[in-house]
């Protein structure tokens, strides 16, 4: 399996998933303050205030946050490892070219819009012939 993009439209991708890969690690540490997410959690759980509830809601937001945060990172890490093994912009599902305009749109993406739309909804794509 090879690469289904031409070198520049990768080296474009590839520009894109740094620049958000960049800007994500930057937003997650300026959000944890230094932190790790379990001592962030922590302090989030420690803050002093009459609003218990309040406060319980604002961890879970947070946790949640941090979160999507880690499946992004994971994401797009594993673009660019398909894109270093040679197999970027193929749907790991059916094995046809994943459209630019996806990937340019979602450069993590792993399926073309028809599989992830299958994946969505839990059923496997058809057989072709």
């Amino acid at each position: 399996m090879t690469n289904a993009l031409p070198p520049s439209q990768e080296q474009e991708l590839r520009a894109l998933l740094l620049a958000r890969r960049a800007a994500l690690v930057d937003q997650r540490s300026a959000h944890l303050g230094g932190d790790s997410r379990v001592e962030h959690a922590r302090e989030l759980l420690l803050q002093d205030g009459d609003d218990a509830t309040q406060r319980d809601a604002d961890r879970e937001v947070d946790l949640a946050r941090t979160d999507r945060e880690s499946v992004e990172l994971a994401e797009i890490d594993q673009a660019l490892a398909r894109m270093d093994a040679g197999q970027y912009g193929v749907c790991a599902d059916c094995g046809e070219a994943i459209a630019p305009a996806r990937l340019r749109s979602a450069p993590q993406a792993l399926r073309c819009v028809a599989c992830e739309n299958l994946h969505e909804r839990g059923q496997p794509r058809p057989a072709s012939l």
